[in-house]
């Protein structure tokens, strides 16, 4: 049995509470819950405590939209043909058409709004109408041929397309989002038969330059400095390279500066799942994961690893059941779900080392 950071850490409960649905933190100490139809703002302290007198923005959506708020009060919606804003009191703002998406009829893009609420990013799906330089055929649907995705910069008050940029991915799922000072944009696509392919882009006043970016890896969150955290899937594309990993890059070199493969972390590497990983803070990556002890159930653990190096500091011990659904509140803080129930939590005192001390 593989006993790779096994040591116990302790965790400090700082509340329930109940929330259907999914929750995010957002910037401004906002909480976003979605449930079906329905994507609603909270402030995330007065939400976590009991004491909302209810949300601060809401909107209706459809299941083929992807909706995100906006800093004052607006959301910035994709459907399957075009991406449009709203104002606080719901009335529209603009609309941009796009090439229908592809392979479903839902949008494959959730939108991402720079932190200070000036721009907007999305991929969006580009036809190509001569057929021999098409990535992507639809024999059935003619005029329904495709070339790679486009990368979007948009003016959040007006629509505008601030800067084009083609990426080599035929996205069925989008990942993306800003550096907490606004100045780096990173995607991730997955593409079918291709997995997840991630860039690194800088806006500028009226354009959008690719800096870099890396295959087989999503975008997991931003480490301190100038370094992202990245995820790679046991996809099964090929049987003799197929591994859970996790790596961080340096986003001005490009280079790959730490690595963790999960297997570490494994009971049965054959079985066990590693679904997210989570900068918790400046010094901590939280991983949660699905273990198979051999003869019994399948377990939730989650692993801390120090965020320098991805080195296993040790594993959580709470004492509440944890799903293996995190969600990071940006304060060093964190929640884990049990059914509708969100629990809170911090590390407890650490030592020198970073990790909680009994």
């Amino acid at each position: 049995m593989n006993d790779t950071g096994d040591e116990r850490i302790d965790v400090v409960p700082l509340g329930t509470t109940r929330a259907p649905g999914t929750v995010e933190a957002v910037a401004g100490g906002r909480l976003l819950v979605r449930t079906p139809g329905l994507v609603e703002v909270h402030d995330l302290e007065d939400f976590l405590t009991g004491a909302t007198t209810g949300a601060t923005a809401a909107l209706r959506t459809e299941e083929h939209e992807r909706a995100v708020p906006t800093p004052d009060g607006g959301f910035v919606v994709a459907g399957v043909a075009s991406v449009r804003a709203l104002g606080p009191d719901g009335g529209p703002r603009w609309e941009l058409p796009h090439a229908p998406s592809h392979g479903t009829a839902r949008a494959h893009s959730t939108p991402a709004v720079s932190p200070d609420g000036r721009l907007v990013s999305v991929v969006v799906p580009t036809l190509e109408p001569d057929k021999e330089k098409a990535a992507l055929v639809y024999d059935l649907e003619p005029d329904r041929n495709y070339t790679w995705d486009d990368l979007l910069l948009l003016d959040a008050a007006t629509g505008k397309v601030l800067g084009r940029r083609q990426i080599r991915s035929l996205a069925s799922a989008t990942v993306q989002s800003w550096r907490p000072d606004g100045g780096v944009l990173v995607v991730s696509c997955w593409t079918a038969w291709q997995s997840w392919s991630t860039w690194w882009a800088e806006p500028r006043a009226d354009d959008l330059r690719i800096l870099g970016g890396t295959w087989m890896r999503a975008l997991a969150g931003f480490l301190p400095g100038s370094r992202i955290l990245t995820q790679r899937y046991a996809e099964h594309l090929f049987p003799d390279d197929d591994r859970d990993e996790l790596a961080a890059y340096d986003l001005g070199t490009g280079e790959q500066v730490a690595l963790l493969d999960l297997s570490e972390l494994a009971v049965d590497p054959e079985n066990d799942e590693f679904s997210s990983a989570e900068v918790l803070n400046g010094r901590h990556v939280l991983v949660p994961g699905r273990v198979h002890p051999a003869g019994g159930a399948p377990q939730t653990r989650h692993w801390l690893l120090d965020a320098d190096t991805l080195r296993p500091l040790g594993r959580l011990d709470y004492p509440a059941p944890v799903g293996e659904d995190v969600t990071v509140l940006g304060d060093g803080t964190w929640l884990t779900h049990d059914g509708e129930r969100l629990h809170r939590w911090s590390l407890g005192r650490t030592d020198s080392r970073g990790i909680a001390s009994r």
